[in-house]
């Protein structure tokens, strides 16, 4: 039970079905969904949908997603809706014209947007809903506008000149050359009317014909390689999903191209000690060392598998993570392990999570990468395009460098923790390459600590990225000195690492229990 002197939130606890997402719109309209007969997929995508409108920093149809899907019983469902890079994307062509790095805000950094194939893919698979039906919610709060909230506002306080930049960007989102405020009302019909297409017409109404005609025109008019055809072939993916065993639960991830193969690692370095029993500045220094070797292997090996060997049983092996175990010195930082991957130092994704009455579990997960994405615009159709291809290298040799049709190395990564063979949590973490560490730490605190999924997204957090040790403002100056004692070069940061969310469920008692992160606006509810 928590401390109820404390400032924090409660958990949501409800019997029949739940969501927690980033906003509060979306949150109630998955509820919606679900009181109105929807599955637990079905409360997601049009979550997802409206996350897009109230977050367009953060997510939209321009970008990526993975979910795992949980129905009733069995390992869960994965799919891989990740874009691919142009068929004329060879890595020699950039060496060519002297690209040494993929900018963010450059047409290379854009791949073929993958979530609304996924959605509708989902859609026709395992919902129960029309996709037209899921899809008005977004329709609807883009036509009428949305206020702008909190965090949202925050994230638009720095944007403005980056939006600036492409003409068509500043005509649709600034007046008088910034970005809303808070409490501001924020319209984009072009984007409504294309979400309303989608719904009629599935996936083609996105990936053929005018929409896609016209972001090839953006795109190509940048001097991007994307043709029709490179739209048109663009399909997700169902994979199989990965895990390992943690404290008596086995915790799934997607796999390659995703960094879910870390966050595994993590955990697996982890099982090796006894986390809860730790000080603060022992736990610290213990996630910190374990990250590192877990995103060294990450930006060594992890990439899309269809095109390079990433060796997951062997990663994945007690006897690698022992190996690990052995080098660490609780006393000592181990030296830096400096970034390997391109991108900007922040971030933006929505991470959603759902449960139905019938308990199937939904873990979802959608993205444009950095703030805006590209920042490149389609105004016509209303969409902002993704940059995760700017985490390609163009290195020939490297397994994630830029090739025809692959698929970039991917931060997001949705999760799922189960128990004999049921979905127990749908639970993820958003803030790019902090999200396999936020795994981590956030399954830590449950099953060390005994947190309930509120309290452990509550959780002050640290991140060792880049050779520096990154630390929430809500970590003790003590703790952070006694980290520099240890060799660590700690930073204060100025953002907060990520957000999250999570729903646990107690099949004994028919219990749901909710957790949504402070560090976003939005929250659990259920019903």
């Amino acid at each position: 039970m928590r401390d109820f002197h404390q400032p924090r939130r409660s958990a949501a606890v409800a019997g029949e079905g739940m969501a927690a997402t980033s906003h509060p719109i979306a949150t109630l309209t998955a509820l919606d969904v679900l009181r109105a007969g929807g599955n637990a997929l079905d409360a997601a995508i049009a979550a997802v949908a409206v996350l897009g409108v109230v977050e367009p920093q953060s997510t939209g149809i321009g970008g990526d997603c993975f979910c795992l899907y949980s129905p009733k019983a069995g390992a869960p469902i994965a799919l891989n809706g990740s874009g691919r890079a142009p068929a004329k994307a060879l890595v020699e062509w950039y060496v060519e014209h002297g690209i040494r790095s993929i900018d963010s805000e450059s047409p290379h950094a854009v791949t073929v947007p993958g979530a609304v194939d996924a959605w509708c893919r989902l859609n026709q698979d395992y919902g129960r809903k029309t996709l037209a039906e899921l899809l008005e919610p977004a329709a609807r709060y883009a036509d009428v506008g949305v206020r702008i909230s909190p965090r949202v506002a925050s994230d638009f306080a720095g944007l403005s000149e980056k939006i600036a930049r492409d003409e068509f960007a500043a005509k649709a989102f600034l007046r008088n050359g910034r970005l809303p405020g808070l409490g501001d009302t924020l319209k984009q019909p072009a984007l409504a009317a294309t979400f309303r297409r989608i719904g009629k017409e599935g996936r083609d109404a996105f990936y053929r014909g005018t929409a896609a005609a016209e972001m090839v025109a953006r795109l190509q008019a940048r001097g991007g390689l994307h043709t029709l055809d490179d739209f048109a072939d663009q399909r997700a993916e169902y994979v199989t999903p990965i895990s390992t065993e943690y404290r008596g639960a086995s915790i799934y991830e997607c796999p390659p191209n995703g960094q879910g193969l870390a966050a595994l690692l993590i955990l697996n370095i982890l099982t090796g000690y006894e986390p809860g029993k730790l000080s603060e500045a022992d736990y610290v220094h213990l996630l910190a060392e374990a990250t590192k070797a877990g995103y060294a292997a990450r930006d060594t090996y992890i990439a899309d598998p269809a095109q390079v060997d990433v060796p997951v049983e062997r990663l994945l092996s007690r006897d690698y993570a022992e190996a690990v175990r052995k080098r660490i010195d609780m006393k000592r930082a181990s030296a830096p392990i400096l970034p390997d991957a391109g991108g900007a130092k922040h971030r933006d994704t929505v991470y959603l999570c759902v449960v139905d009455r019938d308990r199937n579990a939904c873990s979802f997960i959608n993205s444009l990468f950095h703030p805006f994405g590209s920042a490149i615009y389609a105004p016509e159709s209303g969409v902002m395009l993704h940059c995760r291809g700017a985490f390609f290298r163009t290195t020939p040799g490297h397994p994630n460098a830029i090739a025809p049709g692959k698929r970039p190395l991917h931060t997001i990564i949705p999760g799922m923790m189960m128990r004999n063979g049921r979905s127990e949590m749908p639970f993820g973490v958003m803030g790019g390459s902090y999200q396999a560490c936020g795994h981590a730490h956030f399954l830590s605190g449950m099953l060390d600590r005994g947190d309930d999924p509120q309290a452990a997204l509550d959780a002050p957090r640290s991140f060792a990225d880049g050779g520096v040790l990154g630390l929430e403002t809500t970590i003790g100056k003590d703790v952070a000195t006694e980290l520099a004692r240890r060799g660590h070069e700690v930073a204060w940061v100025e953002a907060p690492h990520g957000g999250g969310q999570a729903i646990q469920i107690d099949h004994k008692r028919g219990v749901l229990i909710g957790g949504s992160d402070p560090r976003k606006d939005g929250c659990a509810l259920g019903y």
